[in-house]
């Protein structure tokens, strides 16, 4: 018997089907997404919590611009943000950009909310309107009772009879940071649409997208709150401590959400954000003591339950 060659021997070097997918894709798909929300769901207010710490001797805004421009330095080398406006359209340009103002007016306002209000309270503020846009988009009897619930839960956060009763400095701190808050939670809204929309190549693109974006953010908080930051320049321990609350707020928590977002459709995200009141209310007891009452707990409770209730609208 005589041996013969194969008929159709397989190539040495097949080409690949499918374009290797990159480092951040290949550790999106290692770990559950929900998984990645668990990490971001603690250092999204742990970051800030520490941040609190910093405003007596940095300033709210300078806090705020450590926490930035640490970000974009950390994401630079790693994400080369010049290469990906260089490859990307106009349209692509537009959106990091809308993205980059957005974070940086959106962690200035917060800072400035948290300087005045306890963080549970600013943390449900932010998901009032993440139900509201819902609501707008998609008008069920579900999310008008979820926007309800959530509503009534504010209410009970907020105190409203002490506000009422409040005059003077009290009642004009009160209200500035409710006003903070407020438009906080809507820039937060928009921060999750746009966040969806870079991570739609996948977690390394997304990942990519969201250094250009951080570096765009860098260049629209310098004139905000670079002067205040500047004082901080002489004692190295404090530029320690920023870059730090920078690393804790805008870097593992961001990229986190990418990891998670890439993988998960928006109305599984937006049911996972639920637990985040719960995690700011107990960031806030274990590291700025602010101890809630049982009308606090009760106001987290009814937040997370109408975040949990809503159907975010189809994309």
């Amino acid at each position: 018997m005589t041996n013969q060659a194969p008929q159709n021997p397989a190539p040495q070097n097949p080409a690949p089907q499918n374009p290797a997918p990159g480092t951040m894709s290949r550790i999106s798909g290692a770990v559950p997404p929900h998984a990645w929300f668990g990490v971001s769901a603690v250092f999204h207010y742990l970051g800030p919590a520490f941040a609190v710490l910093l405003f007596p001797v940095v300033g709210v805004l300078g806090v705020a611009w450590f926490r930035i421009a640490s970000a974009a330095l950390i994401f630079a080398p790693i994400t080369k943000p010049w290469c990906t406006f260089k490859k990307s359209t106009n349209r692509e340009r537009a959106l990091l950009l809308a993205l980059g103002a957005c974070l940086a007016v959106m962690n200035s306002t917060f800072y400035l909310a948290l300087d005045r209000l306890p963080i549970a309270l600013v943390a449900a503020i932010e998901f009032v309107g993440t139900i509201g846009i819902a609501l707008w988009g998609l008008r069920t009897g579900r999310n008008y009772l979820a926007f309800v619930v959530a509503v009534i839960g504010v209410a009970l956060l907020i105190d409203v009879p002490s506000l009422l009763a409040a005059d003077g400095s009290a009642l004009t701190s009160d209200l500035l940071g409710l006003f903070w808050a407020v438009l906080n939670g809507g820039l937060f809204v928009l921060y999750i649409i746009l966040g969806h929309k870079i991570s739609e190549g996948g977690a390394s693109g997304g990942v990519e997208r969201l250094g250009a974006a951080m570096t765009a953010a860098f260049i629209f908080v310098m004139p905000i709150g670079f002067l205040q930051a500047l004082d901080a320049f002489g004692a190295p321990l404090l530029v320690l401590a920023g870059i730090g609350v920078g690393i804790c707020s805008s870097v593992i928590p961001y990229v986190c959400d990418q990891l998670a977002m890439s993988r998960l459709p928006r109305a599984s995200f937006a049911f996972l954000l639920a637990l985040l009141p719960a995690t700011a209310t107990v960031i806030g007891i274990i590291v700025l003591r602010q101890i809630p009452s049982a009308i606090d707990v009760l106001g987290v409770v009814l937040v997370m339950i109408g975040v949990a209730v809503h159907k975010p609208a189809p994309t």
